[in-house]
């Protein structure tokens, strides 16, 4: 028996108009990653890739690498993220348009709505904090949900499309984002039945706590213990199965909520620190899970590095001292999270692939090359020997 390993899929890596007019000629993920430098002794930037080199997604021998690369790693398939801003707008949809439209490569996928609005926060160094709209988020009317399932309706037939208990896997960012969540989700599902397919099975993200409480509106600094009530919103909102994480949580509790209240004061440019308020890997992750991630409808991610200085510089707080060795150690609890759900259900998101502006990667660089892919393959194979 395999576990089901779905990676978070990053389309960012070619020139689209609206970050050449907002951001300049050319900008890509790579502009940050390129020029990021360490910003405290042993911080280890630039993160420089290795095989395949700063990618063009245009390219489709890139995107039959990364498949080749993602089968050695054990994954059964990518989730592309999917950037639908209403009224038929989308950014960075090339790609994944020319996946669905080539039929390579031959690899597994689903789609992840990052439903967020398109902000200077979104790509940008120094000035991503201060949130300013450049496309807001435009997914209110029932109209519009029906032309975002229309648009979609080939992917999902698709016979590569990942799919749980038979129905496509969707997957959304921010649910609590959508308005009349209910009335979005009914309408899918009639939608999906209407035009042939059994339903969808529509996975939440959330985080496992909160900086703020979701019942009373107050400050809570992440509190521990919420997670049961985040992952049981996301489900009664009518989601399928919640996409679980916890590193905010989870920094808490090794840094204490002063030093989680100055990261939050930095966030917010009230607070400017010397340098990033960093945390050890292995301390995080002993904190990452929670109890309820082992419910039979709850998706725990899994977290190989972060690290966003080169997006944010001083204002972040990166993970540092993690090595192939410890992703594994941290892959394997989470497998253990899974084992006794059926087998359908053993479902892990890795977060990230390729997000190599948030230290978020497991594809090769020149530090570890394969390391963390081969981490993650061990960690699978130990699993099945059970």
């Amino acid at each position: 028996m395999k576990p089901r390993i779905i990676g978070l899929y990053l389309p960012q890596y070619h020139p689209i108009p609206e970050n050449d007019e907002w951001w300049g000629k050319g900008f890509t993920e790579w502009t940050n990653v390129a020029k990021a430098k360490p910003q405290f002794r042993g911080h280890y930037q630039p993160r420089i890739p290795a095989d395949l080199g700063f990618y063009d997604l245009r390219l489709p021998e890139v995107r039959e690498q990364q498949a080749l690369l993602a089968r050695e790693a054990g994954l059964e398939g990518f989730c592309y993220y999917h950037y639908w801003m209403g009224n038929g707008r989308q950014l960075l949809e090339r790609p994944f348009n020319e996946v669905l439209q080539s039929g390579k490569p031959d690899f597994p996928f689903c789609l992840c709505w990052a439903n967020h609005d398109w902000t200077n926060k979104t790509w940008q160094k120094g000035s991503s904090l201060r949130k300013d709209p450049m496309i807001a988020q435009m997914h209110y009317s029932t109209d519009d949900h029906r032309a975002h399932f229309m648009a979609l309706l080939p992917a999902f037939r698709d016979p590569r499309y990942i799919t749980v208990d038979g129905k496509p896997l969707f997957a959304v960012w921010a649910p609590r984002d959508i308005p009349n969540c209910r009335q979005f989700i009914d309408l899918w599902q009639q939608m999906a039945r209407d035009n042939g397919l059994p339903g969808l099975h529509l996975v939440g993200y959330t985080q496992n706590s909160s900086g703020r409480s979701t019942k009373n509106g107050k400050m809570t600094l992440w509190d521990a213990n919420q997670a049961t009530e985040r992952y049981q919103e996301v489900l009664d909102m009518g989601f399928d199965a919640v996409m679980s994480y916890g590193l905010g949580r989870a920094q808490t509790i090794c840094n204490g909520k002063f030093k989680k209240l100055l990261y939050y004061l930095s966030y917010n440019k009230k607070f400017i620190p010397p340098i990033p308020m960093r945390t050890d890997y292995a301390k995080v992750m002993r904190h990452y899970y929670v109890a309820e991630d082992r419910w039979e409808n709850v998706y725990p991610t899994l977290m190989p590095q972060w690290d966003r200085t080169p997006r944010e510089g001083y204002r972040s707080d990166p993970l540092i001292n993690s090595t192939p060795d410890k992703f594994q150690a941290s892959v394997e609890e989470a497998l253990g999270l899974v084992k006794e759900k059926r087998p359908e259900h053993q479902i892990l998101f890795l977060k990230s692939w390729n997000e190599w502006g948030e230290g978020n990667y497991v594809e090769p660089d020149l530090k570890y090359g394969h390391g963390y892919i081969q981490a993650l393959r061990s960690a699978i194979e130990n699993y099945k020997d059970q």
